[in-house]
């Protein structure tokens, strides 16, 4: 944020605990009102620790910026949010999944430039090709706000004007450098070589202006024991010991408008001057809490719903959520976020994505190639959340090929196929009468209970593999019993072997359920092969993970291929057939885009 630029600025830095009286005296007369003047706060200003059984589960993913369309890491942001949403869902919660889209800002504007549309123009192209994504990747979110929504800019000024009141508001003049792609005035010795910002290695530009400030070093030490106090505040714990690092350096005022930007909320009280995107972005989260039938008021928006349970971020924005926003918060006399959880970056073939590389990973390329489940199964099993990852096209379709169409896919296919030749698709005993005296159906508890366990945790590689374990033991368990040789047996033979089938297609149908916040459409194709219907599917709990759900009687559907297997190029040019091509429907995309 605000950088040191020469004596004149330093007095501005930290007015509160930097300047002298005399300085003091001199800055009055500029300031919009006293720093003295406070309110008490009237909300909680704590961290919430516990949550009643009826509240909401409030999950962000973040607003996405709209300079350019979307890429694979806020698609891959957005999976996992899914993920966890649905198996909330699952738990008998009421959800509300917040996601959107940052629209305000100069690199908006800059954009909208460039591809010659208004910034207003822009904007909904891209908010748009969100939407679309989030919609082809099975994204069931509750709530999208947009930045340019008129409710939201209505609760900004509310929250601005709040905080002012509180004191915590100075205007300042400003001088250093700053970063039109962060949109940030950054310190010198955090800058590389030609003051280029380490992270788009562009050069920042000088700039002076007179700005507002947010007395952010006022909330230094409630910030300290605010971390102390709530350890899993900021999650994983690696990531807390970031944050506590900055903080523990010395927190600084930033700046919380911008003269030069015209493309942005106006400040209450100088319309000359537009909010600063972050400080108008991190309020998105309260805003969409509000129905768009009511009259935008920000008490009423954070009675639906507010504090969060968790916010969703990638690492690179951690510190807005974890230090600027926790502070504006405080001084707002709003209670804070249960959680932020900051996950890694992915690379592409061990190396860093860009466009300047050619290595680029384009998300509806992908989904149209393979669809939704497998995308949704391989970032959220092979990446282990919170650290880096890595996309090989080739380890994709490995662990998509071998874990959903040879391990899940083939047990259901197999185990149907026996039914329908030997019993006429129809089972012949209760599951929970079929399990007895085996050792099968503890395993699978014991591996419904782990997955339960790590979704909870937001271990979300683990709860994968949890799952996937289920259908190993049931690979394992259908080869040493070998029910096809048992029906040619006949007798009591055949009637074991028919015991069998139930107690695979009763793990399938765990499997689908624990499956469903991972790879919606393929649990649904697992759980109507089953006999059930889309309503039942669309019904089912956590619950319904215990063993007992199949009934004697239950007809079966035919047996068909539930996921079919992606041929590699190799394997096309060595003759193999290559599944039919899904037609793509190409997004519209604004031309020259300045890129993130």
């Amino acid at each position: 944020m605000a950088a040191a630029a020469g004596a004149r600025i330093n007095c501005f830095l930290n007015p509160i605990n930097s300047l002298n009286s005399k300085a003091t005296t001199r800055l009055t007369t500029h300031l919009t009102f006293r720093l003295s003047r406070r309110r008490p706060p009237m909300f909680c200003t704590c961290a919430s620790t516990s949550a009643a059984a009826d509240d909401p589960f409030v999950l962000t993913t973040p607003l996405y910026y709209v300079n350019a369309p979307p890429h694979l890491g806020s698609a891959y942001t957005t999976i996992a949010a899914d993920a966890i949403a649905r198996f909330q869902r699952l738990l008998g919660k009421k959800v509300i999944f917040i996601t959107g889209t940052d629209e305000h800002g100069e690199k908006i504007a800059t954009a909208a430039a460039a591809s010659n549309s208004s910034p207003a123009q822009h904007c909904d192209l891209i908010s748009q090709s969100y939407i679309s994504l989030w919609k082809h990747l099975d994204i069931a979110y509750d709530k999208f706000i947009r930045t340019t929504d008129p409710k939201h800019e209505a609760i900004v000024k509310e929250f601005y004007s709040r905080v002012l009141a509180n004191g915590d508001i100075y205007r300042a003049d400003y001088e250093g450098l700053y970063c039109i792609n962060c949109e940030e005035y950054k310190d010198e010795k955090e800058l590389l070589d030609n003051n280029c910002c380490p992270t788009h290695l562009k050069p920042c530009v000088a700039r002076k202006e007179d700005n507002f400030f947010f007395a952010l070093s006022k909330y230094q030490k409630p910030l300290e024991e605010t971390l102390a106090k709530n350890p899993n505040f900021v999650q994983p714990s690696y990531r807390l010991n970031e944050v506590q690092s900055w903080i523990k350096s010395g927190l600084r005022d930033f700046s919380i408008s911008r003269a030069l930007v015209d493309w942005g909320i106006p400040v209450p009280n100088d319309s000359k001057q537009t909010i600063y995107v972050w400080f108008d972005a991190l309020l998105g989260y309260i805003s969409a809490l509000s129905e768009d039938t009511e009259q935008p008021n920000l008490e009423r928006a954070v009675s639906s719903g507010w504090p969060a349970s968790l916010h969703l971020i990638g690492k690179d924005i951690l510190r807005f959520h974890a230090v600027y926003w926790p502070a504006m918060l405080m001084s707002a006399g709003l209670g804070l976020p249960n959680m932020v959880f900051g996950h890694g970056f992915l690379t592409k073939d061990g190396m860093k994505m860009g466009k300047s590389l050619g290595n680029t990973v384009e998300p509806n390329e992908l989904v149209h190639r393979f669809g939704s489940d497998a995308v949704r199964y391989f970032f959220l099993r092979e990446v282990e959340f919170g650290s880096d990852g890595d996309y090989s096209e080739d380890r994709f379709i490995n662990i998509v090929n071998a874990h959903l169409a040879n391990s899940i896919g083939n047990l259901l296919n197999r185990t149907l196929g026996l039914l329908k030749k030997n019993c006429q698709s129809t089972l012949v005993i209760d599951s929970s009468i079929a399990a007895e005296g085996t050792t099968f159906k503890d395993t699978v508890e014991k591996l419904v209970e782990k997955a339960r366990v790590d979704y909870e945790s937001l271990s979300l590689s683990s709860a994968c593999e949890a799952v996937l374990e289920i259908s190993n033991a049931g690979n394992s368990y259908m080869d040493g019993r070998a029910p096809w040789s048992l029906f040619k047996q006949g007798g009591a033979a055949s009637e074991a072997a028919a015991k069998d089938l139930v107690i695979i297609l009763e793990a399938m149908r765990i499997i689908a359920i624990a499956l469903s916040p991972v790879a919606p459409r393929l649990s649904w194709r697992i759980y109507g092969q089953l006999g059930y219907s889309r309503d039942q599917f669309d019904a089912a709990t956590w619950t319904d993970t215990t063993w007992g759900g199949l009934k004697s009687g239950q007809v079966m559907a035919q047996p068909k291929p539930i996921f079919a297997r992606i041929e590699s190029q190799t394997e096309e040019e060595n003759g193999v057939e290559a599944p039919k091509k899904v037609k793509k429907n190409k997004l519209p995309q604004p031309q020259q885009v300045v890129e993130a």
